[in-house]
């Protein structure tokens, strides 16, 4: 099997998961505890919004046609209230930002450029377009128009649609659940004080955050040993989750057993190796109608690999429409080198929308990653950027 480049790798596990996704358990949710969580329905408006015509400014309410000139102070509106009554002729009403136009009145001046007499009139040089600092009924949303779409998933502003329009609980795809599977005879659990041949478990719990903050229930299971059996065992337990995130063993070396382990449960392999730095032997596949990656073991390698496939799944196992990757642009303070023919993600510092590498020693250097707080993305065919060159980043 022929390593896949980066996108095509991507696009790969869309379109997989896209065509094998099953069918997604809903549930319902308070409104205090939907954040994060994905609709599994289209949400209408309630009613026109804003629901009469709303000043967008402080300042007085008039006939477009009245102005420039001295008109009279007829009133005041003030948010939360409304104005009995129709403006007249020769007539101005002080208005603040957020209270509803009066019938008669289609601008309103901005107080700055007014001036209040003593007499009770108040006085503008300026002229004005019919609408001017006005939202017009309906013209964020009208009745029964769909305001969040299925598929969406939860973010502050969309908790401020749902409360505005009243809803005190929704319909949310219910979380996928992720088992998380490191592997290796050097691996030890966290409380355990390692021998100078050994290191603690860090993958799994590294991935656990992961999974949680992309909307999934992570499951860690025990670390397997390096063998058929034992690494079976556990994987067979894995499979009960709703996708299964294998960390370690998926080389080529000798004690590398879960691709023959997982080909032996009747697996599909859609790639075993992607032409990226860190992360090149990563294996995606199914078995059993279950989605599962083989992540590399080295730490860089495994949190890198998740963010930038394994994520892709987990946002489609949970309901999204799609499963955009962040990529943004900054400018390099520095050159950068690197050998073609991989897209190299290494760690970096963004600040103010300027870029610099992170010195690292390779995908086990977890201080480096620490220390950074994006990605640097390196196209493959793009070995010599200079100083002030635009480059992608993935933020972490």
């Amino acid at each position: 099997m022929s390593a896949l480049g980066f996108q095509d790798a991507r696009a790969t596990v869309l379109r997989e998961v896209r065509s094998g996704l099953p069918s997604l358990v809903t549930e319902t949710v308070a409104l205090s505890d939907c954040g994060g969580r994905v609709l599994a329905e289209d949400i209408p408006a309630d009613r026109d919004y804003p629901p009469f015509h709303r000043s967008m400014r402080d300042g007085f309410a008039v006939r477009a046609a009245d102005i420039p000139g001295r008109l009279q102070t007829a009133g005041e509106v003030r948010a939360g209230q409304s104005f009995s009554g129709t403006l007249q002729p020769g007539h101005a009403i002080e208005i603040m930002t957020g209270a509803p136009v009066p019938d008669g009145a289609n601008a309103v001046v901005m107080v700055e450029h007014c001036v209040s007499h003593e007499d009770g009139t108040v006085e503008t040089e300026r002229t004005a377009e019919p609408d001017s600092n006005i939202a017009p009924r309906g013209c964020e949303a009208t009745s029964g128009s769909i305001i969040l779409t299925r598929g969406s998933r939860l973010d502050y502003t969309a908790i401020a649609c749902l409360a505005s329009v009243g809803r005190t609980s929704v319909s949310v795809y219910s979380r996928p659940r992720v088992a998380i599977l490191s592997t290796g005879d050097e691996v030890v659990e966290v409380s355990v004080t390692p021998a100078a041949h050994q290191i603690r478990n860090s993958n799994a719990w590294a991935l656990a955050a992961q999974v949680e903050r992309a909307g999934g229930i992570p499951v860690v299971l025990p670390i397997a040993h390096d063998t058929k059996e034992h690494t079976r065992t556990l994987i067979e337990q894995g499979l009960s989750a709703d996708l299964l995130l294998l960390s370690g063993g998926v080389s080529a070396g000798k004690y590398d057993v879960v691709e023959p382990v997982l080909a032996e449960l009747g697996a599909t392999f859609f790639f075993d190796r992607v032409r990226i730095q860190p992360g090149q032997p990563l294996v995606f596949g199914s078995v059993r109608d279950r989605f599962f990656f083989g992540l590399p073991g080295n730490p860089a390698s495994t949190m890198l690999t998740f963010e930038v496939f394994a994520r892709a799944a987990l946002d489609l196992l949970s309901g999204t429409i799609g499963a955009p990757l962040p990529l943004t642009l900054a400018r390099l303070t520095e050159p950068f080198h690197h050998k073609p023919g991989l897209t190299r993600f290494l760690p970096a510092i963004v600040r103010d929308t300027k870029v610099t590498p992170v010195a690292s020693k390779g995908s086990g250097d977890i201080p480096a990653l620490c220390r950074a707080n994006a990605y640097l993305v390196a196209e493959a065919e793009h070995p010599d950027y200079a100083a002030g060159d635009l480059i992608h980043i993935l933020l972490k």
